[in-house]
């Protein structure tokens, strides 16, 4: 899954520019435009990535902040590698 989503974001970064022309056009009423977006690759889009967390994979529970999920950040701070993190009542 995670070299899944590594492709998605080289498609998104490829067709970024492209896919907000057409986007553009296509608010104007370009029918044309509209067949060429669908033409696109469906990764290329941003919608299709995920967040995972760096060391496990997870998609759910990710901490943006850490670049981690939930699990792994409370182990992390129990084991006193993240520090200035308390553990309150978890």
């Amino acid at each position: 899954m995670k070299a899944r989503d590594r492709k998605r974001a080289v498609l998104i970064d490829k067709y970024a520019q492209k896919r907000a022309e057409l986007k553009k056009r296509v608010k104007e009423g370009d029918i044309e435009a509209m067949l060429e977006l669908q033409k696109l690759p469906a990764n290329s889009s941003s919608i299709r990535y995920r967040n995972r967390c760096k060391l496990s994979g997870r998609p759910r529970g990710y901490m943006r902040q850490f670049g981690i999920s939930r699990i792994n950040f409370r182990e992390m701070a129990s084991n006193g590698i993240i520090p200035g993190i308390k553990k309150a009542s978890w």
